[in-house]
């Protein structure tokens, strides 16, 4: 059964339609980045699936619970961060945690024993009488990833974490998502609009735009609902006039590009795994030296692709 499941969840504010007909599953123990651009409905989804807002239509559901029917059942495994999250600048890390601690309904023993354990597992153990207005917008995002451990939840429902973060700080929240899922076992539903930080987090990625799903798989598998992926051939030596010549013939090279130094091509090829298959053969055939063959097909030239398509 999914832990996440939405059903033709549709959202309109007034005549707008921020959210249409989306249809999405995750698994027990995924890792599902939620990825478009500013605007595509990400941070409206995620108010659905937290029962901030009301759909227009269609359903969510956590564990099998409907979420707008019984919130307070479906949401009591999940923590989650929406949008800026905001503190109180005069209290402590620890005021602040105790105090959603016992709005959970945590007993008081049990959430100062927690309070420690959720601050060193988000690196800010040292600083849990210091108070918030001190801490910088890294120790921020830290705190608010505590915040929703402190229940310790199953899920984790996170709206771009890294969001206005410095690249050092950006790359410590993203080390502690992975660290929550990998060793921690959270199944993790994270939106973002930085495309190289859900390469870097997710296993699966669900692409959004307009509010529509264009696409959710596997990053490894994406590149098969293309027209071309991309292929970078390392050479020992570099190809001569002739054998470019002849690749650019080949019915399934759409183009190619070469490195300054000669050894290295990187070839548009119309097609899936046959086609690069056709291709590997043929450059054997012509007489190259090839090192090594792989797709370079990233994120980033995937998504951009589909948004162009759904435009």
């Amino acid at each position: 059964m999914p832990v996440i499941e939405t059903v033709n969840l549709t959202k309109y504010y007034g005549k707008l339609l921020a959210l249409s007909n989306l249809n999405l599953t995750v698994e027990e123990g995924d890792c599902v980045g939620y990825l478009g651009p500013n605007g595509a409905g990400k941070t409206t989804t995620i108010k659905l699936l937290c029962n901030l807002i009301r759909p227009s239509k269609g359903e969510a559901y956590i564990n099998g619970i409907n979420v707008r029917k019984h919130p307070d059942k479906a949401l009591k495994h999940v923590g989650a961060i929406v949008e800026v999250p905001g503190f109180y600048p005069y209290l402590t890390a620890k005021e602040h945690l105790e105090f959603l601690g016992r709005l959970r309904g945590i007993p008081l023993n049990e959430i100062r024993q927690r309070i420690r354990e959720v601050l060193e597992l988000v690196g800010l153990g040292e600083c849990i009488n210091r108070k918030v207005g001190t801490f910088s917008r890294g120790m921020l995002q830290r705190l608010a990833i505590a915040q929703a451990l402190i229940h310790d939840p199953d899920i984790l429902i996170l709206d771009e974490p890294a969001i206005g973060l410095d690249p050092r700080g950006m790359h410590e929240i993203r080390e502690i998502i992975k660290m929550l899922h990998r060793k921690e076992k959270k199944t993790i539903f994270l939106s973002s609009h930085l495309l190289y930080e859900v390469e870097q987090i997710c296993e699966k990625v669900a692409l959004l735009n307009k509010g529509v799903l264009l696409a959710y798989d596997k990053i490894s598998n994406l590149e098969k609902i293309l027209k071309h992926s991309v292929v970078e051939a390392a050479l020992v030596e570099p190809p001569s006039g002739g054998q470019l010549e002849q690749i650019k013939e080949l019915e399934f090279v759409q183009k190619y590009d070469i490195s300054p130094d000669g050894k290295t091509l990187y070839i548009h090829v119309l097609g899936g795994e046959e086609a690069r298959y056709q291709l590997l053969k043929s450059l054997i055939d012509l007489g190259l030296k090839i090192s090594s063959f792989k797709s370079s097909e990233t994120l980033e030239q995937i998504y951009l692709e589909l948004v162009k398509e759904s435009a």
